[in-house]
């Protein structure tokens, strides 16, 4: 588990959001090179970490297959970020489907879910988010 200094140096990383509990967590492309996580949540086939991760089935575009793991899965990785670990949330290209499992982690921390599109859009990628089946989602998380 990471330790408060190392969590606070990995803040400033790219792609790092702070929820709004004050809990950074972070999203990116799965390509991208980046640093060590305590956890990774995957939503894309394709290479996993050396880290410790959790795949999600989520089809490009569109929301998750099954909404219980989903929503279990992003309570574990928002449960491992409140304990202090460095969590990071990646598909292929870091915008749709990282941008709403990122906005889904914010409402979950306590955001209002109407807020949440333009919250990950202010914070993460302007794009994030990027059809309105996913933003449909997001509204009915809570």
């Amino acid at each position: 588990m990471a330790g408060v200094s190392e969590r606070d140096d990995w803040t400033g990383l790219p792609g790092v959001v702070v929820l709004p509990s004050g809990v950074p967590v972070r999203g990116r492309r799965l390509a991208d090179p980046a640093s060590p996580a305590d956890f990774a949540l995957l939503l894309a086939p394709g290479p996993a970490p050396a880290w410790p991760h959790r795949r999600i089935r989520w089809p490009d575009f569109w929301v998750p297959v099954d909404r219980t793991d989903a929503l279990d899965a992003l309570g574990e990785a928002l449960r491992r970020a409140h304990d202090g670990e460095r969590v990071e949330v990646a598909c292929r290209g870091g915008t749709g489907r990282t941008g709403t499992a990122l906005a889904a982690l914010a409402i979950l921390d306590g955001l209002p879910s109407r807020e949440a599109v333009s919250w990950v859009r202010t914070h993460y990628r302007p794009r994030a988010v990027e059809t309105p089946w996913q933003r449909r989602w997001l509204h009915r998380l809570r």
